[in-house]
């Protein structure tokens, strides 16, 4: 223990209450991170609920094999939307932890981690993501909680950009991905290493979730299916009893915990079925090990092996044992290296390793590792495929043995053609694919269709992508197999490469039948498929499969006169075509169009958009109050998307509003959400006016519009704006709907301008001044902070591990309660004994806050506090000026 001097008593008013301050204090150093704190398991997730598919998973480890599972949320999920009140913001942060502290203690699962990172609002961009998270600065903090909590088992999301997928998804499984490599490197983030003397870790096996499909019943988990070809996938059963909760299956307590997040309108989940047989798996996909597994182990606790539990086949548990490959892509005839590592807490004498390729591979290498300890030794092996060997994924696997012990690991390579060609890439899936590469999890690459739109009856150029993976210059051709009503001006064109060159070649592609269904009801969901062949000099050729979307264009009338936006179309105001805004693209199907449908009018002025939606509609949903005009999906609505020069790659550069028909008021409103600048319309959208006639008796709605050119993030390209409207059907009181319809339409198409229809403004000059393209985007900032967090601060008071990621705080600078508060009168009275500067922040809290104070610190010393509140346990948690926090908690008696 050591001591701090005060030279002076001091005295503060805060809020009504004396404090005073007398020294010198006594302080207690903080308790580092104990057993307490660590895990077998840690959860990777980017909101509360992101977790709540493998409840019934990480419930039957900790049940069945005492496995610890905690989670760790980069947000508080201020941005969603609230079914159950109009908390929004930091108020709307607790109301979701507390949520989610609930849910997670059905399965067992005790402390949940937050890195106080803001949820900013619905988004498929990681790239977006990771520059609103600062993305280095958020991997620091997750790669801290590793260290600090010691997880052996990393679960997290799917990184990859698949359709639909929300960008803070993807980013908080790189993230994840990323600490697992980094945070056992003691090069990464050293301070935590010096400064911090946190230590550093590797956790043995990383998966993502989802990734398989699998029967029901408990076969699911030997019948689990991989989607990508090599990937290695796990079921988890869902109907077995727990005898924690009364013989329930743990697929029924997984769905109680999903309940228990009413405010996203979950609460109303219907019951599981009631016969075992009849419930699935939860699926994972590994994406990365570093310990022996048993290759063909199933069952609930296989992603366990070789991390919290032993492998198969008697090597000591902490035993180390991966490959790595020189290369992913391999090619028939070429040879290419493969690296086994071997570590172990203990001697492994006369270790060797044995690698085992497909019949005709060729592997040499003698796998001799001799005595294998802590240090690790590796073997080299090289591998030539076949002349003829198949292209596409192959798994290598290896086997270590010491003794009678022995384990078990694999890698996949991938074999391609001397010359690869592909369909230029979305940025967001090249982006994705530079990041695999960059990581070291290349087998990640390739699982997200090559997909590129074009306008209905339009043309657009088509860029292939050509590789040569040999060491001698190829030359060949590209051939376009286009499905019918598409054509390309030249169906072939030739190439030249050097040796290991890239380049492209273009083509020029229209389609020719403007008649096709346009968005996901033309092709296969949406997709008109391909394929691109490229052929070569020294071996068959590469054949890639790709797909060309529709998407529905219209051209904009101009009116010489503005429309009366009075919620009425008048004669002769929109002269152009009328857009069917009745097509599905989430939710249930429409019973009808008089359950749900729509349709769609625009025209344009020298100043301004106008749009007129017509919604047909059979039964009204929630009637929010005047003062929750926002987050508009929750209730009927109609929501109005403009990308300006039809090329942006999120919504950050485009202008989106939601507009609801009626409020509490009697009247209709508008805001702006998930675009350049969110928040209420009269602020974010200057001179935007709305006007709606609800139909009485109830049988729709009609909204009207005027957007100023000037409201948009830059000037409108008259030969290709990009326009989406949707309209969103509830049909109960609960603020969630069921239906969403709309003009261009895919599953998450709200987050994806490249899919929204094109519209041309013949004649049109934007308003001068205007850029082409748009500034820096407005982005929510408001965040719930850990430090007013009650239930955070018990957490980091009960195990040592600090708040949001972070680190604790230094000895000059910390603070404790003192001694045991005393109560009376309904108040709290504690001695705060601080050390240096910073600010205390003080919660009385039974479940609730009963009271609260927040104290600025300037010096060491004692302070004698008064909170509000006489019950349950008091909480502070203490920011310092220097840095980190610490946290105590202390019950109240």
């Amino acid at each position: 223990m050591r001591r701090f001097a005060l030279n002076a008593a001091l005295s503060v008013v805060l809020a009504g209450s004396v404090v005073t301050v007398t020294g010198p204090p006594a302080l207690a150093q903080a308790p580092a991170s104990s057993e307490k704190g660590r895990l077998d398991v840690l959860f990777i997730g980017a909101h509360p609920d992101d977790e709540a598919s493998g409840l019934s998973t990480y419930g039957q480890w900790n049940e069945h094999r005492g496995a610890r599972t905690g989670v760790l949320t980069v947000t508080r999920g201020e941005g969603g939307g609230n079914a159950v009140g109009t908390e929004e913001g930091p108020a709307l942060g607790l109301l979701r932890e507390n949520e989610e502290r609930r849910a997670v203690g059905k399965a067992g699962v005790t402390d949940i981690h937050y890195l106080d990172d803001v949820d900013f609002y619905y988004t498929v961009s990681a790239p977006l993501t990771a520059g609103v998270w600062e993305h280095r600065e958020a991997l620091s903090k997750v790669v801290r909680v590793i260290r600090e909590t010691r997880p052996k088992v990393i679960v997290t999301m799917q990184p990859a950009p698949t359709p639909g997928q929300h960008g803070h998804h993807q980013e908080a499984a790189r993230l994840a991905t990323e600490a697992y490599f980094l945070a056992g490197d003691r090069t990464a983030f050293p301070d935590q290493v010096r400064r911090e003397r946190l230590t550093p870790w590797a956790p043995g096996r990383l998966f993502n979730t989802g990734g398989g499909s699998a029967p029901t019943g408990e076969r699911c988990e030997t019948g689990v299916a991989p989607t990508i070809a090599g990937d290695t996938v796990y079921g988890v059963w869902g109907g077995r009893p727990s005898a924690r909760n009364g013989g329930r299956t743990w697929a029924q307590v997984e769905r109680d915990a999903q309940r228990t997040y009413v405010s996203q309108g979950w609460g109303g989940f219907p019951d599981v079925p009631a016969d075992p047989g009849l419930l699935g798996c939860d699926v994972f996909t590994q994406i990365h090990s570093r310990v022996p597994y048993g290759l063909a182990s199933k069952g609930p606790t296989a992603m366990l092996e070789g991390a919290v539990l032993p492998a198969p086949g008697g090597l000591p548990l902490g035993t180390g044992f991966h490959l790595t490959t020189g290369s992913f892509g391999v090619s028939p005839g070429r040879p290419f290296t493969v690296t086994a590592h071997a570590d172990a807490p203990r001697a492994l004498p006369g270790a060797r390793v044995r690698l085992t390729a497909p019949a005709n591979w060729n592997v040499t290498g003698s796998g001799a590792l001799g005595s294998v300890g802590t240090q690790g030794r590796t073997a080299t092996f090289t591998v030539t495929p076949p002349a003829d060997a198949s292209y596409g994924r192959v798994p290598l696997t290896a086997t270590l043995t010491s003794g009678r012990a022995f384990g078990q690991t694999a890698a996949t390579v991938e074999v391609g053609a001397a010359v690869t060609g592909v369909q230029e890439p979305l940025p967001r899936i090249d982006n994705f694919d530079a990041w695999a590469g960059r990581t070291g999890v290349p087998a990640l690459t390739g699982r997200v269709k090559r997909v590129l739109t074009l306008g209905s009856g339009d043309s657009r150029r088509v860029r292939v992508d050509l590789a040569n993976r040999t060491d001698a210059a190829q030359s060949g051709t590209v051939t376009l197999d286009l499905p019918d009503g598409f054509s390309a001006t030249a169906s072939s064109r030739p190439y030249e490469l050097a040796a290991g060159a890239k380049g492209s070649v273009t083509f020029d592609v229209e389609n020719t039948d403007a008649t096709l269904p346009t968005s996901n009801q033309g092709g296969a969901g949406g997709d008109h498929d391909y394929t691109i062949t490229t052929t070569n000099a020294t071996g068959p050729p590469d054949v890639q499969k790709a797909a060309l979307e529709l998407v529905p264009v219209t051209e904009a009338t101009r009116a010489a006169d503005g429309p009366r936006v009075d919620g009425r179309e008048g004669a002769g105001e929109y002269t152009g075509a009328t857009l069917d805004l009745s097509r599905v693209w989430e939710g249930s199907a429409c019973e009808s169009a008089a359950d749900c449908s729509a349709t769609g009018r625009l025209t344009w002025t020298a100043d301004a958009l106008y749009l007129l939606v017509k919604v047909t509609d059979d039964r009204p949903g929630t009637v929010l109050g005047a003062d929750d005009c926002k987050r508009h999906w929750r209730t009927d609505a109609v929501e109005i998307a403009i990308d300006p020069r039809g090329d942006s790659e999120n919504t950050s550069t485009t202008f989106k509003t939601g507009i609801f028909p009626r409020m509490g008021d009697g009247r209709p409103c508008f805001q702006r959400d998930a675009d350049h600048h969110q928040g209420p319309g009269g602020e974010t959208a200057p001179g935007m006016q709305v006007a709606s006639v609800v139909d009485e008796p109830y049988t729709g709605y009609t909204v009207e519009a005027k957007i100023p050119f000037t409201a948009l993030p830059a000037a409108v390209d008259p030969a290709r704006m990009g326009l989406n409207v949707f309209v969103y059907d509830s049909d109960t009181q609960d603020k969630v709907g069921q239906t969403r319809i709309g003009w261009s339409t895919w599953g998450g198409v709200q987050g994806d301008p490249y899919r929204w229809g094109l519209v041309t403004l013949p004649g049109h000059v934007p308003p001068s001044g205007m850029p082409t393209t748009a500034p820096p985007a407005v982005m929510p900032t408001e965040v719930t902070r850990s430090a007013n967090s009650p239930e955070s601060i018990l957490q980091a008071a009960r195990t040592g591990v600090p708040l949001a990621g972070g680190p604790a705080a230094p000895p000059s600078a910390t603070a404790a309660i003192g001694g045991r508060p005393t109560v009376s009168g309904g108040r709290t009275v504690f001695r705060l004994r601080a050390t240096g500067p910073g600010t205390a922040h003080a919660y009385v809290w039974d479940g609730r806050v009963l009271g609260r104070r927040t104290l600025e610190v300037d010096r060491a010393g004692t302070y004698t506090v008064t909170v509000p509140g006489g019950t349950g346990t008091l909480t502070v948690a203490f920011v310092s000026d220097r840095g980190g926090t610490a946290s105590s908690a202390a019950p109240l008696r």
